[in-house]
């Protein structure tokens, strides 16, 4: 199984940016995924999930209203929309995908099996 997420980069606050991750080597759409970010000095955090078929997300209260996460099974593909970004947003951002079928998200890092490599997130003041 592997993730490749993409669409990292630096970028000053009040921007924005859409990451990707693409996953292969497992069927997509029965399983939640998520979007997790660690910043430097900090433990890593969940930041949105979503469940199998799009209808159920949840979001950390520290980006409700600004991210979105939104998945296409047909591409394999789980993205994160982030407006308004802040210094407080910088961070490697990794996806998860879900260790067993659920009809929910899932928010418990040791309920995800398989992870990405992350990609760097910075946004500058």
């Amino acid at each position: 199984v592997q993730l490749v997420e993409s669409g990292g980069g630096l970028v000053q606050a009040g921007g924005s940016l859409r990451l990707s991750c693409v996953v292969s080597g497992r069927t997509f759409s029965v399983y939640a995924m998520g979007w997790f970010r660690q910043a430097p000095g900090k433990a890593r955090e969940i930041v949105a999930s979503i469940n199998w078929n799009g209808a159920r997300t949840y979001y950390a209260d520290s980006v409700k209203g600004r991210f979105t996460i939104s998945r296409d099974n047909a591409k394999n593909t789980v993205y994160l929309q982030m407006n308004n970004l802040t210094p407080e947003d910088t961070a490697v951002y990794s996806c998860a995908t879900a260790r067993a079928y659920s009809s929910d998200y899932t928010l418990q890092e040791h309920d995800y099996a398989y992870w990405g490599q992350g990609t760097q997130v910075t946004v500058s003041s």
